[in-house]
């Protein structure tokens, strides 16, 4: 597989395959929203578009980065997203960067959003996938972000290197569509247990990249609370590796690009 990692302001066209990887928050946050019973996640162009959402669809929920503002009812935290019941809910989500990034490929054959917390289960859809060239949107910092530029080279990593069989998914899959090897439907509730489970030598190659996220800008800045609308336990929970069985994967539907849970066989 042929990795490019390239950040939202030089995509000029649709790649084949993009992977999407925004670690601190936006798809930590999407992740654990799946988790809370979420059905789907609308990513929305602005704030006034993700605000116009829910006034047409009233049991829409929305969501975005900063403090609480008037007619969001959500903030991009998993901190504070994890106690949520959002059981049969569509979430409309707009980030500062992570849904920018996806919006940038919306017309790639096949998107999949990212973070550490789905990185084996993103790297086994590009691995049944067979793909000969995948793109990296790197959405933070235009592409500087270290803790989003980790968690991508170690999916790539993961999907390439030459062990990769040493994660055990633990979740059921559900109905069946999407790319090959994988299917997509509602995440079932997964809070109480990582997705895979881990041994010491994944655990070991996983720790320089995680390391990096660990010290990255971003993560200073959650933990000493420059970043409003954030939880103490923001930067830990985006760094739990594998957290979840499944990916997520993003399609046009209806003029909207719609994230969904899609779980690797």
């Amino acid at each position: 597989m042929d990795a490019h990692f390239l950040p939202i302001s030089r995509v000029r066209q649709a790649p084949s395959v993009a992977v999407v990887v925004d670690v601190m928050r936006a798809y930590t946050v999407a992740a654990w929203a799946f988790a809370r019973g979420a059905e789907k996640i609308v990513l929305a162009e602005s704030t006034a578009d993700a605000l116009a959402l829910t006034v047409r669809h009233p049991g829409w929920v929305a969501l975005k980065d900063g403090p609480p503002a008037p007619g969001f009812d959500l903030v991009n935290s998993p901190g504070l997203l994890r106690s949520a019941d959002l059981s049969g809910r569509t979430v409309v989500q707009k980030t500062t960067a992570g849904t920018v990034g996806a919006l940038a490929v919306k017309h790639a054959p096949l998107v999949l959003c990212a973070g550490f917390v789905v990185a084996e289960a993103t790297a086994r859809v590009l691995r049944a996938g067979g793909y000969e060239e995948v793109t990296f949107v790197v959405t933070g910092e235009d592409g500087r972000a270290d803790e989003d530029l980790a968690c991508a080279e170690y999916i790539a990593h993961r999907a390439t290197g030459p062990d990769t069989t040493a994660a055990t998914a633990t979740g059921p899959a559900t109905e069946t569509a999407g790319a090959p090897g994988a299917t997509t439907g509602p995440a079932t509730d997964t809070t109480t247990a990582p997705g895979y489970t881990t041994d010491r030598a994944t655990a070991d190659r996983a720790a320089p990249y995680l390391h990096r996220a660990a010290a990255s800008r971003a993560a200073v800045e959650l933990a000493t609370g420059i970043r409003e609308g954030a939880h103490a336990d923001d930067v830990a929970l985006c760094l739990e590796l594998d957290r979840f069985p499944f990916a997520m994967a993003a399609t046009l539907e209806d003029g909207l690009m719609v994230l969904r849970p899609h779980t690797p066989h």
